[in-house]
This record gives structure tokens, C-alpha cells and sequence, in this order.
């Protein structure tokens, strides 16, 4: 089973360390959240992530968030069928805490990844084949 993590919070994968440029390791902070938070239920393997920018209106975003932005896909490999489900994922992420004033365009006010909130929703989750 594949998972799929859109959001408009800067993960990208930077594998710097606490003395590192500031923005870097904020960046792998968030990733390292993402992957850690997604590993609660399930051991879950990181495949690829991956930074677009262009419109996310697809998506299914907070209404706040619309048009063109930066959005980044984290896709993760689970050898186990129906092992997690996307009410699950979203429990498990809302309210996280995540650095903000990274390389993301949408106005995120308050630093957390937001699951449940028809506003500032700024985390999806899919499973895909």
C-alpha cells in the first residue's frame, strides 16, 4: 500500500544538523516530524518527496488556501493492506507543531499541520497504487 502526504508546509529533506543553516534544518525538522508522526500506527517506509509549485485547488485544502503555491508530496511504501486509514493519518497530524518562514508560499498563521479545520487545513492525505 502507497500513502500519500500533500502539504503546504516545507519538508524537504535537507539532513542538516542542529549547527547547520537555519532554514535547512528547519526544513529536515518538519520532514523529521512528518515521518515520525506518519510512523505512529504503522511502520511506514519514505519513498520519495518532492516540492511543486503550481495550483492546488485539486487538492482539497482549507478554503484559505487557494490558486498557485508551493506544495510538497511525501510518498510512503506500507507492505500491509487497510494497516492505516486516512481518519487515522489525520488524528494522528492535526495540531503537530512544524517551523514556519521556510520556502512555503501559503500564509500558514499558526505553526502546526492543520487536519481538520474547512480554513487552514494544510495537510492531505491519499493512498494511490
Amino acid at each position: 500500500m502507497r500513502v500519500q502526504i500533500i502539504t503546504l508546509v516545507d519538508i524537504t529533506k535537507t539532513d542538516a544538523r542542529r549547527d547547520a543553516d537555519k532554514k535547512k534544518y528547519g526544513q529536515q525538522s518538519n520532514y523529521s516530524t512528518l515521518l515520525q508522526t506518519a510512523c505512529l500506527r504503522v511502520n511506514m517506509v519514505p519513498f520519495e518527496t518532492k516540492c511543486t509549485a503550481g495550483s492546488i485547488n485539486q487538492f482539497g485544502f482549507g478554503s484559505k488556501f487557494r490558486n498557485r503555491h508551493n506544495y510538497w508530496i511525501t510518498t510512503f511504501d506500507n507492505e500491509y493492506t487497510n494497516s492505516i486509514t486516512v481518519e487515522e493519518l489525520q488524528q494522528d497530524f492535526n495540531l503537530v507543531p512544524v517551523v514556519l518562514g521556510l520556502d512555503e508560499t501559503a500564509k500558514i498563521e499558526t505553526p502546526v499541520f492543520n487536519t481538520k479545520d474547512l480554513e487552514t487545513c494544510n495537510i492531505i492525505f491519499q493512498f494511490v497504487e
